[in-house]
């Protein structure tokens, strides 16, 4: 991840990265210049040096500082012939508000890969699409439920993907909007890139946080109309929240796992989405989800290949009391979109009492 980075140094940016396992690289121009290997060493101090050639002469280039990641501090020092020319602090703040660099790619011939994935772009860049998909979602509602009831599951839907956005615009990202699709949910896209964990956290779990808040308000309006209608949009957007909050890839539930165990920096991470995979696929092949299987999958390979690179990752890992209060908001959530199934099931309504029929298959 990039920790650090001076717009001009010697005319040109220097950009300095690193990772938790202890590794650092400096980059001027982004031309690698200085290394430090992974240590198992608990000294915070860095200190990187290198020459440039000035004509005849030969400028000695110094950059130092102390890096903590628990809560995450650098201080540091830029320094041409031993004169201080920058320094200062950044803390985890400072990183969210950073754009990651990306390595500029060369330009790849026509590929099948290639042309899809353009068409994926030109797609999520079509307004018209999602027209599209939001006709097609209220289609495939109203086949299950009815015209009214589609109507409303789709706000619900809308109101969870809006949680999304939210905390994205809380980032300070751009966002593309909100896509339907059917009989899967929707999706809130962004072009930007996050820089931490804790990003990623709040990001996903904004969603079902807002899902639970509809549920409240339906339950509030059953509560005080007495009309069934309310009841079981109430428990069904439960219901459907609750799925996201499954701890697989690529759900909502996934995303929050994979930043509280990754940010452990041990083998325990990867132990517990390991634990998580093998769940959802007893759950797939004893509800015969075939398409949820896949997910599955995908979600997997991503786990794997992003374990491997997690030391290269440009995500700063949570620090302690973050894993602790991910994992306590989490778990809150799953237990209060629980309460609210297990309390319609409570009715007797066998339409109310299905989602809890689900849970127990």
């Amino acid at each position: 991840m990039e920790l650090l980075q001076l717009d001009d140094f010697l005319g040109k940016p220097l950009r300095l990265e690193g990772s938790l396992a202890g590794w650092q690289q400096l980059f001027w121009d982004n031309t690698l210049v200085s290394q430090k290997d992974a240590s198992a060493s608990d000294d915070n101090d860095f200190h990187h040096q290198f020459e440039v050639q000035n004509g005849e002469s030969i400028i000695e280039c110094k950059l130092t500082g102390n890096l903590s990641w628990q809560p995450f501090l650098i201080s540091y020092q830029a320094l041409v012939n031993n004169q201080v020319i920058a320094q200062g602090e950044r803390n985890e703040k400072d990183i969210e508000r950073q754009t990651p660099h990306t390595p500029i790619e060369p330009e790849k011939r026509f590929s099948l890969i290639g042309l899809v994935s353009l068409g994926m772009k030109a797609l999520k860049s079509a307004k018209l699409i999602k027209v599209v998909l939001a006709s097609a979602s209220l289609a495939a509602y109203s086949w299950l439920f009815s015209f009214q009831f589609a109507l409303a599951l789709i706000a619900c839907l809308m109101f969870h993907e809006y949680g999304h956005v939210r905390a994205m615009k809380y980032f300070g990202m751009k966002t593309k909007g909100i896509y339907l699709i059917p009989f899967l949910g929707g999706l809130a896209l962004s072009d930007e890139k996050i820089n931490t964990r804790w990003q990623d956290v709040v990001i996903s779990i904004m969603g079902p946080l807002f899902g639970l808040i509809m549920s409240l308000i339906c339950m509030v309006a059953y509560w005080i109309t007495g009309e069934m209608f309310f009841a079981g949009l109430a428990v069904f957007n439960a219901l459907l929240n609750l799925f996201n909050l499954l701890p697989i890839l690529p759900l909502d539930g996934g995303h929050v796992l994979k930043s509280i165990s990754f940010s452990m920096n041990s083998k325990l991470g990867i132990v517990l989405c390991a634990g998580a995979a093998i769940g959802g696929v007893v759950l797939s092949y004893s509800l015969g989800l075939t398409l949820f299987g896949f997910l599955l999958i995908m979600g997997c390979v991503e786990i794997i290949f992003e374990w491997k690179q997690r030391h290269h990752s440009h995500l700063l890992p949570l620090d302690r009391y973050g894993q602790i209060f991910s994992f306590v908001w989490y778990v809150g959530l799953v237990a209060s979109l629980m309460g609210i199934i297990w309390y319609f099931a409570g009715t007797g309504d066998t339409l109310l009492s299905l989602p809890l029929q689900i849970l127990g298959t």
